[in-house]
């Protein structure tokens, strides 16, 4: 048994749930989410919880999906309830970025600026060199910043680049140079 996926995912005051079909809405009052449950998986609403289930509990595949679409259910409820954030740190001399509009632009020592658009839902607020963004949707806000973060992934000799603040950059020492003879 799937033990994610056996525990229910509590609905708090403000939040509803609507099952139509294949299409599960979650509405708060940050949103609303929707999803496209999987043939396999069961949902049963009451008032007060959601209970996930799959139709052969024994097979692995089943199981899988089973705690996929637990912690997906769950992630639309704490996103309409009260939102996720990332934090990314700009690290380097010249490296910068600002929000145009709906737009995203960064200065990361290329010979040009990159644009990147801002996705439906997600907000991103700059202050000095860290970016972050907020929104409803976890999987959108995840992809948008691991993109962010492509554009210039941290280098381990100066840390140079964009990284999440909570991450560590494991740094390397650069050249040695012997001390008398210069390199002989």
């Amino acid at each position: 048994m799937s033990r994610i996926g056996k525990k229910p995912v509590i609905i708090p005051a403000g939040v509803t749930v609507d099952l139509a079909g294949e299409t599960l809405k979650v509405k708060g009052p940050k949103g609303e989410l929707m999803l496209t449950i999987h043939p396999k998986v069961m949902i049963d609403k009451t008032e007060s919880e959601v209970v996930v289930s799959v139709k052969r509990p024994d097979n692995k595949s089943e199981r899988a999906l089973w705690g996929l679409f637990r912690a997906l259910i769950s992630n639309m409820v704490t996103g309409v309830t009260t939102g996720f954030t990332k934090v990314l740190e700009i690290n380097g001399v010249g490296y910068k970025a600002a929000v145009t509009g709906d737009k995203l632009v960064l200065t990361l020592g290329y010979s040009h600026p990159i644009e990147m658009p801002i996705p439906k839902g997600l907000e991103v607020k700059m202050e000095k060199n860290v970016m972050t963004i907020t929104g409803n949707d976890r999987q959108a806000l995840g992809q948008f910043a691991a993109v962010v973060r492509g554009q210039r992934k941290p280098e381990p000799y100066k840390g140079k680049g964009i990284k999440y603040s909570d991450e560590v950059i494991r740094r390397k020492a650069g050249k040695v140079v012997k001390a008398v003879g210069g390199g002989k």
